[in-house]
């Protein structure tokens, strides 16, 4: 079994001589559709008649939650593994999440016979965790954070010779995401704004290396103001972890900026808002009453973004990100008041 030492990071998270952190282009993201078209569906993209009354504007919505892991992170998922080193297909993979990337890798292991360990936070998210079980990975929970599950991880990584993989730090996951903005693009060239929410911000960089950057489109990222790790990152050029860490969105819920999508978030990026979390928990209700779409917390973050710049983007064709759906029982009814 292969073994690998840490190699010096640009951030606070740790690395191995397998992980390169050069941009994705615009190339890799075609050749990661090949991949992705093999493995799973194209996603709908859907004009919400609501939505585009409420904000007088075009809106349409990226359909992703109705991937078979119910999150965007798949895409990069199984483009990964599907190129992964032979020395690492019998030892397996091994990553942190608090949730959807772990779905993502435990999907695309059974996918390609490869075994998959995932650390999670003690309370992680138990119908994510009971997915990714489902999928044939193992779960380890550790810590009370992602953080504390991710630095496990990594250690256990080196230790055991596993292959980690970096919820961020990968071309590849990026790569594989981006075939969601090719879809954008074909289905809707004459598309103004996306807003795409932003935990570790592998999904905003993908939107905004393809649709960012093919068209005059804007990219706006959304990040909780309780978890504003990588909004510091943008826009302060620092890749230092934040203090601040504390929203009920897991999918949010980091506080170490990652090096590899902060730098792509400042090259290509238009703008990123920060929103509170309120506004996330108004998004998930209304996207349940208006739209009949259930979603977990961190995809709110688009239509929250949304609304906050409703002014700016009243008559323009408005593409909202729908990242993800796997929200659990207890949480949702609590969101909808019901007892």
């Amino acid at each position: 079994m292969a073994r690998y030492e840490a190699v010096d990071s640009p951030d606070e998270t740790t690395i191995f001589p397998y992980h390169d952190l050069t941009p994705p282009t615009v190339r890799d993201v075609y050749e990661a559709r090949q991949v992705v078209s093999r493995h799973l569906p194209r996603t709908p993209l859907v004009r919400s008649d609501a939505l585009s009354a409420q904000l007088d504007a075009d809106v349409y919505l990226k359909r992703e939650e109705t991937l078979p892991t119910g999150a965007f992170k798949v895409r990069g998922g199984v483009n990964l593994v599907s190129q992964l080193d032979e020395e690492f297909t019998e030892a397996g993979l091994i990553a942190a999440s608090t949730g959807n990337h772990g779905q993502s890798i435990a999907y695309a292991g059974k996918q390609f016979g490869v075994p998959v360990h995932i650390a999670v936070p003690e309370d992680a998210n138990p119908d994510k965790v009971a997915a990714m079980e489902r999928y044939g990975a193992t779960v380890h929970r550790r810590g009370d954070t992602f953080d504390d599950a991710r630095e496990w991880a990594e250690r256990w990584a080196a230790e055991e010779g596993y292959r980690y993989v970096h919820s961020a730090n990968e071309p590849a996951l990026i790569a594989g995401i981006g075939t969601a903005g090719l879809e954008v693009l074909e289905d809707l060239p004459e598309v103004e704004y996306l807003f795409s929410p932003i935990g570790g911000g592998s999904s905003a960089a993908a939107y905004a290396m393809t649709v960012g950057a093919m068209t005059d489109a804007d990219v706006i990222g959304v990040q909780s103001a309780n978890a504003p790790a990588m909004h510091r990152a943008w826009a302060e050029d620092t890749l230092e972890p934040s203090d601040t860490m504390d929203t009920f969105a897991e999918g949010l819920a980091t506080s170490v900026p990652f090096a590899l999508t902060a730098r792509m978030l400042r090259e290509h990026l238009a703008d990123f808002l920060l929103v509170e979390d309120e506004a996330l928990r108004e998004g998930v209700i209304s996207m349940f009453e208006d739209e009949h779409i259930i979603m977990e917390g961190a995809c709110a973050a688009s239509l929250a973004g949304a609304r906050k710049l409703a002014d700016e983007i009243a008559g323009s064709t408005v593409v909202l990100q729908v990242s993800g759906r796997n929200i659990d029982r207890e949480t949702f009814l609590e969101l909808l008041d019901v007892e």
